[in-house]
């Protein structure tokens, strides 16, 4: 007598769990981006003072909102060019 099994795949596919629908893809997608989003908010602010964390936070969610990121990169290079040409010594 031949036993016939199945792989745990198997079993899963068959219970319903396979394939999982559109809105649980783009509900667990947006809660990773949002994680994301506050984390780097987050971050801006604590490396930041105020006025600098304001403008990088709304170029940032502009970015988001238009699906373009060259303004913050820019405003963030700027930033980094900015603290790259500081003197590093009184003879500077």
């Amino acid at each position: 007598m031949k036993r016939n099994t199945r792989s745990i795949l198997q079993e899963l596919q068959s219970m319903g769990l396979g394939v999982p629908s559109k809105e649980l893809i783009i509900e667990d997608r947006a809660k990773h981006a949002i994680a994301e989003a506050t984390d780097i908010i987050n971050e801006i602010n604590s490396n930041f003072d105020d006025e600098i964390a304001q403008d990088l936070e709304k170029r940032f969610i502009n970015s988001i909102r238009t699906g373009v990121a060259n303004k913050f990169i820019r405003a963030v290079k700027k930033l980094k060019e900015a603290k790259d040409k500081k003197p590093k010594s009184v003879q500077d």
